[in-house]
């Protein structure tokens, strides 16, 4: 028996299971995500917007973040991946023991050859972009007080569902082909954003007429954080540093970079100037676009994946929402509907249509009968029609799900607080919100003095003032 050398050599810290090349990845994938939300969305979400509201976006980013971390240690985890407790949901229980954290990666469907912790801080990652993805339909006029309870909410009755679903022994999990979150993540959270926009309401009238972004060079560092964090959002989906995992990634920038450069056309031809804004979102709906397929379809069809994501969003949001009284009526400040749920749904059908029965092998073992529509050629379309049949019933569950989810945890916490900031408020914006600007140089950028602030009367939540009225009366 070949010696191995000493740094392969299994000890009480890396024990016979442990494969250091993949732990090694997977801890920097997911770190690469994690990037994307923190700081990649908090700096996009905070250059993207109107100069008065770009700390209170930054903040909700930031703040979703640190909340969706807490609950998935303590319960999300479980409730996602954890042992069946309902077809919908895993049992509920903590994920902060030593034990748990590092025995092996195994789950109802999966395994691998790295620690549990990786899989908490992996799947959090997820976890959390997809809730900081919600914060971009609401941005410039949700109450932070209300926004402080969505978070949680959201993720333990929303996201989990989702998760446990299709990823983590649920009734469709090994039936949908969804690699990295095109359902889970992105149709989830673009539904999610586009009916909490319902019922929080619009904008203050003038933002919505003229919102322009108040930093497009600190936009697009924001957007470069989430361009590249990719790399791990889909590199880091196989659990090991193997050929999907290359595969995914090339796939990634391939298709994101040919979306880009269909939706600036598309602008050119159109209106006759390019954007940066456009561009931005034309990128974004290319990585969204081939997150559910990135390691189960090969480099052409990522390409034309590229092409129609960078096409049929753009429809939808420059043509379609300007002409539906629907669109129009609810006001999704950063079009998360377009980008993500469109985006989403796209890429999750076109890969029904796409996936290679060889790399679905590679990627779950023995491809759990999962194949895709055109690839189903030589066996009568049987296979095919069957996986288009999952692919429409999956995001229809999706969908569904989340319109009934998000609507009953706004209304309850409608109940206890405003979901809308007043009138005043949106007036003003951050200093409003939280006494403080961007830019604000010397004596700039301040409602009052700070002097006077210490003299006033502390101004209470809308819970409070509820709570003290009810007393009165």
């Amino acid at each position: 028996m070949t010696s191995l050398p000493y740094a392969l050599v299994p000890d009480e810290s890396s024990p016979e299971w442990n494969n250091k090349g993949d732990n090694a990845w997977q801890l920097t994938a997911a770190t690469l995500v994690c990037l994307q939300s923190v700081p990649g969305l908090v700096i996009l979400y905070g250059s993207m917007v109107k100069k008065k509201w770009a700390v209170n976006s930054a903040f909700m980013a930031l703040y979703a973040f640190a909340m969706a971390l807490l609950c998935w240690v303590m319960w999300g985890h479980h409730l996602s991946f954890g042992n069946k407790f309902t077809p919908l949901l895993g049992k509920p229980n903590v994920a902060l023991t030593e034990t748990f954290l590092l025995s092996q990666y195994t789950t109802q469907t999966s395994s691998g050859y790295v620690p549990m912790a990786d899989l908490v801080f992996y799947q959090f990652a997820f976890a959390a972009i997809t809730v900081v993805l919600i914060a971009g339909s609401l941005l410039g006029r949700m109450n932070f007080f209300a926004w402080m309870m969505f978070v949680p909410l959201w993720l333990t009755f929303c996201y989990t569902v989702g998760a446990y679903s299709i990823w983590g022994g649920g009734f469709l999990d090994g039936k949908i082909i969804d690699y990295a979150g095109g359902y889970v993540i992105h149709l989830s959270s673009g539904v999610a954003g586009f009916t909490a926009a319902y019922w929080v309401g619009p904008r203050h009238t003038v933002d919505r007429q003229r919102f322009p972004p108040n930093n497009l060079i600190c936009m697009l560092g924001g957007a470069g954080f989430l361009w590249l964090g990719w790399t791990g959002f889909n590199g880091g989906s196989p659990f090991a540093s193997n050929i999907v995992a290359a595969l995914a990634i090339i796939n990634t920038h391939i298709c994101t970079a040919t979306s880009l450069l269909v939706w600036v056309s598309l602008d050119m031809i159109v209106y006759r100037r390019s954007s940066v804004i456009g561009a931005v979102q034309g990128m974004i709906t290319g990585l969204v676009c081939i997150t559910p397929g990135a390691g189960v379809v090969d480099s052409s069809t990522a390409l034309l994946m590229g092409a129609m994501s960078g096409s049929i969003p753009w429809y939808t949001m420059m043509i379609l929402h300007k002409r539906s009284s629907f669109f129009q009526s609810v006001d999704d400040t950063l079009a998360v509907f377009h980008t993500h749920a469109v985006a989403g749904l796209l890429g999750g059908l076109l890969s029904g249509l796409f996936a290679k029965p060889s790399l679905l092998r590679k990627l779950y073992g023995d491809g759990q009968g999962r194949q895709g529509f055109f690839e189903s050629v030589h066996h009568g379309f049987g296979k095919g029609f069957r996986q288009m049949g999952y692919q429409v019933a999956g995001a229809m569950f999706i969908t569904v799900w989340n319109v009934v989810g998000t609507s009953l945890i706004c209304l309850l916490i409608s109940k206890f607080v405003n979901l809308r900031m007043n009138e005043e408020d949106l007036e003003i914006g951050d200093d409003a919100v939280h006494g403080e600007e961007a830019y604000a140089l010397w004596g700039d950028g301040e409602r009052m003095p700070s002097s006077l602030r210490w003299r006033m009367t502390p101004k209470l939540p809308s819970f409070f003032r509820r709570s003290a009225e009810k007393q009165i009366t």
